[in-house]
């Protein structure tokens, strides 16, 4: 299964045969207060900033939400789209829980983008569904529905063959769906990982589905983090996620060492690539 979104000039091809997708997941007030005042001020040269970072970190794909309190997304997710699209050429993934702000930043977007996101929630297909359709999106769909995010890994299946189901009868093709499998603090649910892994196992066997989802979901409330993380990208890796959503600058190195592991790095040219520019920063003694 191929998934395939672009930018003004380059493609990106997800698939569990390619190297992983990164999502550099900056773009995104939520937690981040400099990014929140900058954009409540119409200012856009933080997200600029992030954007350049991120894709010189190694980022595939670039996440753009301008979604904060005081901040009409309507109108600033497509001036940020249209500034980040001027700097930089992956594409985007056009993040926004408003409709209206979503059909705004596909209007001006150049390329394919990816759109976070649907869900099993009936009404937020019926609000995004025909968005996708009408402007040959590529999207994604969350394994949670009105029940909210489900504990069993066959809950998050049977809600992804519910969205799939939702997606075709829209006109939407399955290579045109990424599913975000939900993952959850292990500290809150000690399950919480093995039921994902499975998740992406049986989706990945059953579907075919590209997968992704947060990268550092799992470890929120431990100490370490860094540790877990990079322990928890191989599995997910391994068990069939393509698209990680991820600070690039962090995740790197754990994930170019599980595509070189798993044989999708011919010659370990990325690896080797990565290695070369991680010691090239590194100070002088």
């Amino acid at each position: 299964m191929e998934t395939k979104v672009s930018g003004p000039t380059k493609e990106v091809i997800i698939s569990y045969d390619r190297p992983t997708c990164i999502i550099g997941e900056r773009i995104n007030p939520t937690g981040k207060k400099k990014l929140q005042e900058a954009l409540k001020a119409g200012d856009l040269s933080v997200v600029k900033k992030e954007a350049l970072e991120q894709v010189a970190a190694g980022a595939t794909i670039l996440d753009c939400n301008v979604n904060t309190q005081g901040v009409d997304d309507v109108k600033m997710l497509p001036e940020a789209i249209k500034m980040i699209q001027d700097v930089v050429d992956i594409p985007l993934c056009i993040d926004s829980p408003n409709a209206a702000a979503l059909e705004a930043g596909l209007k001006v977007y150049k390329g394919k983008p990816l759109v976070n996101s649907i869900s099993g929630e009936k009404a937020k297909q019926e609000r995004i569904l025909p968005l996708i359709k009408h402007y040959g999106a590529a999207v994604v769909g969350l394994a949670q529905d009105d029940n909210g995010i489900p504990k069993t890994a066959e809950r998050r299946v049977e809600i992804t063959k519910r969205i799939v189901e939702a997606c075709e009868k829209a006109g939407v093709p399955r290579e045109d769906l990424i599913i975000d499998v939900m993952a959850y603090a292990i500290g809150a649910e000690p399950k919480a990982a093995k039921d994902v892994l499975n998740a992406l196992r049986q989706i990945r066997l059953e579907l075919g589905l590209n997968m992704t989802m947060g990268a550092s979901n799992i470890s929120f409330g431990m100490p370490d983090r860094m540790i877990l993380n990079n322990a928890w990208i191989a599995m997910v890796i391994e068990a069939g996620g393509t698209a990680l959503i991820a600070d690039a600058a962090k995740v790197m190195p754990a994930v170019l060492s599980a595509d070189l592991v798993l044989g999708r790095d011919r010659f370990a040219r990325k690896y080797l690539e990565g290695y070369r520019k991680r010691t090239a920063e590194l100070p002088k003694k």
